[in-house]
């Protein structure tokens, strides 16, 4: 990969996190996203699986700000996610999936009463990925590759080797 397909990768991964758009990721943009998810299943944000969407939502704010948030001032900059995120959740996919499940498992929750059981179907992973901004059609077509077994269900793995996978760009001098 070159640099440029790399610079357009990552930009496009630093967009997926700062869901509004001003330019850096913060404790809001992931509140933002719990809120679209809540709001798109018709959960209250005080039920329990809304405080658990919340507090997954704080958990991955956290764990990016911790790796990423240089200078300390709990907003990650572009340069911030190219340097540090990008890289730290490339060399270390473990800890990308240490951060993103607690969220992932209550959005999960969220779609279905037995999702947690099964994994969420695809029509809902297309559904989530719709509300935190993917378009309709790569949405659809994202979701349907994730049910690799055709079993009607994604499970929470999947869905984290792909969001990984997602986030983890190989640098171009790899």
């Amino acid at each position: 990969m070159d640099s440029a397909e790399y610079e357009r990768k990552i930009a496009s991964r630093f967009a997926t996190f700062d869901q509004d758009g001003n330019g850096s990721i913060d404790r809001e943009d992931f509140s933002a996203a719990a809120r679209a998810v809540l709001a798109e299943y018709g959960v209250t944000a005080r039920s329990d699986k809304g405080q658990a969407v919340f507090a997954g939502a704080e958990a991955f704010w956290q764990g990016m700000a911790g790796i990423a948030d240089v200078d300390g001032d709990q907003r990650v900059s572009r340069e911030e996610f190219i340097t540090g995120a990008a890289k730290r959740l490339r060399d270390s996919p473990d800890r990308f999936a240490e951060i993103a499940r607690p969220f992932l498992r209550a959005v999960i929750a969220v779609t279905a009463p037995d999702a947690a059981r099964t994994g969420a179907t695809p029509e809902a992973v297309a559904r989530v990925l719709g509300v935190l901004g993917t378009p309709a059609e790569l949405s659809a077509q994202v979701a349907a590759a994730l049910d690799g077994d055709g079993d009607g269900h994604v499970s929470e793995d999947e869905i984290l080797a792909a969001f990984s996978g997602y986030c983890g760009v190989e640098a171009p001098d790899a």
